[in-house]
């Protein structure tokens, strides 16, 4: 069964009650339920590292102080935060008469306008007959604080270019500052060239291989692409790897998903001594071990894998022990699902009880999800950095809103507050 779980806008805000007058169309799926939203749960292991979903009932009052100011600005008409989205979303149409949700599932960035209880900017978006892009500001930016929710996803080229044109609107109509809220960084992947080691073994087996160092960092030109089209700050979701910060030359926001997911699974309540984070490969440990210490300090093991090319991967065994475990396989991303559906078969091979699948980024090329729903998994668990089209869910799926998380950094950026206090120093914001 599959889940939403998306943020609720404070009673108390006269844009809340707009919003649900808004012409929002929601089709749901027969086989699927989801609630409103997640409980907060006692924290992990008895520590003090309690981690919350900043909804309006589930929060701790302190956690609800720094929105006094929101709240009031909002209330005053004069609060110079703006937010637009893109159209990366197809669920996300523009009509003549505003925004219209054509899919069941919410679209994250009303659910983020929803939070701070402001009204998603006016902006018009199309395509000429050779395809190129067109976006017109319909409201006044002078002065604002604005930030573009345009994720990166496929077509990434499309998308990528719609929110360089979006930000250079924003620049040329004097807004003040210009963020790219970015849930899901395209070419995130192409960080770095082939280690010169491995080329020389790939050499002895291949002399073409050669040409496997003369590779782009495309990370790299899609940094200076979005710095130099005029953004002053990038807003970003669980980077693959944390060197793509330093490829800006501007401030980054990096936002992790994984309290969400945490929030989640302690929610069902397995016990700690049950569970086993799961690597699916060498890349990905320190990443399933700050996991791991969440969840009770369980313990740890890896998927040791060879990778013979592009998305394809082999596995070849298990490191540590997940015999009678329930089995929790952390990664960033699932693209094709190879690596994480062979390492589910190598962990029910090992003797695993139950295997879950926990990720940030749903990427799902095919044949991602024949393999995700072939029955390895008792439960995948994604948020929704990422849209997904109606037909790509399956029974096992669960999707959960990270909408809170880049709601509040929003307004922290907005209102030059730090993420270092409690309690969202526990939320994953820089």
């Amino acid at each position: 069964m599959a889940f939403l779980l998306h943020a609720r806008p404070s009673p108390s805000l006269p844009a809340a009650d707009l919003r649900r007058s808004s012409p929002l169309i929601l089709r749901r799926p027969s086989s699927v339920r989801f609630p409103l939203k997640c409980k907060a749960v006692d924290s992990y292991g008895g520590n003090s590292d309690d981690l919350y979903l900043l909804t309006g009932d589930t929060a701790p009052a302190s956690a609800l102080l720094s929105r006094t100011r929101l709240e009031d600005a909002i209330k005053n008409n004069t609060t110079r935060l703006r937010i637009f989205s893109g159209t990366a979303n197809p669920s996300l149409a523009q009509e003549e008469t505003g925004y219209v949700v054509t899919t069941w599932i919410l679209v994250i960035v009303q659910e983020i306008s929803c939070y701070l209880g402001l009204e998603l900017g006016k902006i018009k978006i199309k395509r000429f007959a050779d395809g190129e892009i067109y976006v017109q500001l319909q409201e006044s930016v002078r002065g604002c604080d604005v930030f573009l929710v345009q994720p990166t996803c496929p077509p990434a080229n499309e998308n990528l270019m719609e929110l360089l044109v979006m930000i250079d609107a924003c620049r040329r109509a004097s807004a003040k500052t210009i963020t790219a809220v970015i849930p899901y960084f395209g070419y995130a992947r192409a960080d770095r060239k082939a280690s010169p080691f491995v080329v020389i073994l790939k050499l002895l087996e291949s002399i073409g291989i050669l040409t496997q160092g003369r590779e782009s960092i495309a990370a790299k030109l899609v940094a200076n692409l979005i710095t130099e089209s005029g953004a002053d700050r990038v807003l970003a979701c669980d980077l693959h790897s944390g060197q793509s910060m330093g490829y800006f030359d501007i401030p980054v926001d990096h936002v992790y998903g994984q309290p969400v997911i945490l929030d989640y699974l302690a929610s069902k309540g397995i016990s700690s001594d049950d569970l086993v984070v799961v690597s699916p490969d060498v890349g990905g440990v320190a990443r399933a071990r700050a996991f791991a210490k969440k969840l009770s300090d369980a313990p740890l093991a890896i998927v040791d894998k060879r990778r013979h090319g592009h998305n394809v991967a082999e596995v070849m065994n298990l490191i540590g022990d997940a015999k009678g475990k329930v089995a929790i396989m952390v990664d960033d991303m699932i693209d094709t699902a190879g690596t994480i559906s062979k390492g589910a078969a190598l962990l029910h091979q090992e003797g695993a009880r139950e295997v879950y699948a926990c990720t940030t980024h749903a990427v799902f090329s095919p044949p991602a999800i024949s393999r995700l729903s072939s029955g390895l998994f008792q439960e995948v668990i994604i948020t929704n950095t990422i849209p997904l089209s109606e037909q790509n869910y399956f029974p096992q799926l669960t999707v959960l809103s990270v909408a809170n998380l880049l709601a509040e950094t929003i307004w922290r950026v907005h209102d030059d507050c730090s993420g270092d206090i409690e309690p969202f120093s526990t939320l994953g914001i820089d």
